[in-house]
């Protein structure tokens, strides 16, 4: 008899656990301001102004911030809404 905890997961199951460890990631740049920023991520991601604010300075001194977590299908069209604004952001698994 198999073991539970370490049987493999089926193919279908397996693919949602992966696809739900997605990152939306937003990488600085030197032309929006933190205004801009701040507002479109609180339009588009849905976080609250605090949030937006912190991802704003944490991409000005790192380079880049995650943004939001979840599914690929879930992010992809903020992301999508974001590179609209012009601000550059992907998807990482």
């Amino acid at each position: 008899m198999e073991n539970p905890l370490t049987s493999p997961l089926p193919q279908d199951q397996a693919d949602v656990l992966e696809d739900s460890g997605c990152s939306l990631v937003l990488h600085n740049d030197d032309v929006h301001t933190f205004d801009y920023v701040i507002k479109a991520l609180v339009d588009i991601c849905r976080v609250t102004y605090a949030q937006a604010e912190q991802c704003a300075i944490l991409v000005h001194c790192h380079g880049k911030c995650s943004v939001k977590h979840g599914s690929y299908d879930t992010l992809l069209p903020m992301h999508t809404a974001l590179l609209d604004k012009q601000l550059t952001s992907e998807i990482v698994r």
